[in-house]
Parts: C-alpha cells; sequence; structure tokens
C-alpha cells in the first residue's frame, strides 16, 4: 500500500500524514529504510505527491526517518512534495534536513 507501485524503492506517504496515520507510516518508513540498507541504497526516497495535509507528528516521522538515515550516511529525498509540505518544512525550518525535490 505504501511501497510505489512503479519503484519498490520509493516510500508513498499516505494523502493525511498526521497524528492518525503517523503509527502506520512510521513503520513502513523503518521497513523502508531496513530494505534500503539491504540493497545497499544511497537514498531514501519518500514520494509525497499524495499527501494533502501534514501536521507535527507526521514531521516527527520524517525527522525519525532522517536520522536513523543519516546515522547509516544514507541522504533522505522528499520528492513531490507539495506547496503545502514544503512550506510546513520551511516555517519549521526541517527544510534542510531533506533533498527536496518537486
Amino acid at each position: 500500500m505504501l511501497i510505489a507501485d512503479m519503484n519498490p524503492d520509493i516510500l508513498r506517504a499516505p494523502a493525511k500524514l498526521v497524528a492518525e496515520t503517523r503509527l502506520d507510516f512510521r513503520r513502513a518508513a523503518l521497513s523502508h529504510l531496513e530494505r534500503v540498507l539491504e540493497r545497499s541504497l544511497t537514498r531514501v526516497i519518500v514520494d509525497l505527491d499524495a499527501t494533502n495535509e501534514i501536521d507535527a507528528s507526521g514531521l516527527g516521522v520524517l525527522v525519525l526517518l532522517q536520522k536513523r538515515a543519516r546515522e547509516k550516511m544514507i541522504a533522505t529525498r522528499l520528492m513531490n512534495a507539495p506547496l503545502s509540505v514544503r512550506q510546513m518544512l520551511t516555517l519549521t525550518k526541517l527544510d534542510y534536513l531533506f533533498e527536496l525535490e518537486c
């Protein structure tokens, strides 16, 4: 469900990355990081194309993923981030943590 259909190396974020969805997304994100490590990839890629709502708990999961990836010398790329998500990252001064691909 959360893995992109066309590319299993990309994790798809849910439409609402909020408190109600954070636990499922956290589990999926950390499992995805393990797959990235097993395959010796250099980036964790999260597709935010479908994400139209994000709150502090959703940002927290993205930051946790970035921190765990960085510990393993892996970059975190957020792709297709809608304007609302990019604005939230900028307002919270967290945008520098990620490679942002619009």
